[in-house]
């Protein structure tokens, strides 16, 4: 493995990716759901398609597991695997809204070791490799040093932190909401934002490309519980994220450790 070659190989193909989705962007597509509220675009299955050729080509021995194609499990063999989301953010794309990322991360060993998360709306680029730091556009990002709750800049669902089932309220917080779960993880890299939760399973493909970016960069990426994330099994999914800076971390685990998710 070469990693320097499989992020520039990534940073290509997710330009490429970029520039179908934004030909769709905005426009009347083929919209249908693959289960309830779970939409799939014709946006989605180009890309998915550009994306497997393109990056398969070049790696052929890589696995390979995609949010738009069938799992087939023969990833689990693999030393290596591609693992991507074409559209992270398929309401948000569907409905013009600037909240979607093209994802694509590499496993090796089972580990997220590259991580490239685009924004082809916004024209934000993050990226990272394992040891190299992150970047976004080409520059070093690093997250907040923010260490309390009050006031902090949080991505998550409003709704959720207003939810009277909390045994103490949360602080006054600025809450924003972005579809996209690996776009959410980047900002907070960048320190766009302080943190991200959400307390709901997320796929290998919501994270696998952002967790390096968020390890790179210096921030913490775990479940609710605070444990980390296992990739690649049978089932690839994750049962929760909250991801901050090193300081605020901490304290949003201990909020939402205790939490029984169904």
């Amino acid at each position: 493995m070469d990693l320097a070659a499989d992020l520039a190989l990534a940073l290509e193909a997710a330009t490429e990716a970029g520039a179908v989705a934004m030909r769709y962007f905005g426009t009347e597509m083929d919209v249908r759901d693959k289960s309830p509220n779970n939409p799939v675009s014709d946006a989605d299955l180009a890309i998915d398609a550009l994306l497997k050729e393109r990056l398969l080509a070049n790696r052929p021995s890589y696995g390979w597991l995609s949010e738009e194609t069938a799992d087939d499990q023969s990833r689990q063999s693999a030393r290596f695997c591609w693992v991507v989301d074409p559209i992270d953010g398929t309401r948000a794309f569907i409905k013009a809204k600037p909240h979607f990322s093209v994802c694509i991360g590499l496993l090796a060993d089972s580990e997220p070791v590259l991580g490239v998360v685009f924004n082809p709306a916004t024209g934000e680029m993050f990226e990272a490799a394992l040891g190299g730091g992150a970047r976004l556009n080409g520059v070093a990002i690093a997250p907040s040093e923010v260490d309390r709750l009050e006031g902090c800049a949080m991505l998550g669902d409003p709704g959720m932190f207003r939810h009277p089932a909390w045994p103490r309220p949360w602080p006054d917080m600025d809450v924003v909401s972005r579809n996209s779960i690996a776009y959410r993880m980047c900002l907070v890299a960048a320190g766009q934002y302080d943190g991200a939760i959400a307390l709901s399973a997320k796929s290998d493909w919501d994270l696998a490309a952002a967790a390096v970016i968020v390890a790179e960069a210096g921030a913490l990426a775990t479940t609710h519980e605070g444990a980390a994330f296992v990739y690649n099994q049978p089932v690839p999914v994750q049962k929760s994220l909250v991801v901050a800076g090193k300081p605020l971390h901490p304290l949003l685990i201990e909020r939402v450790h205790h939490v029984k998710l169904s």
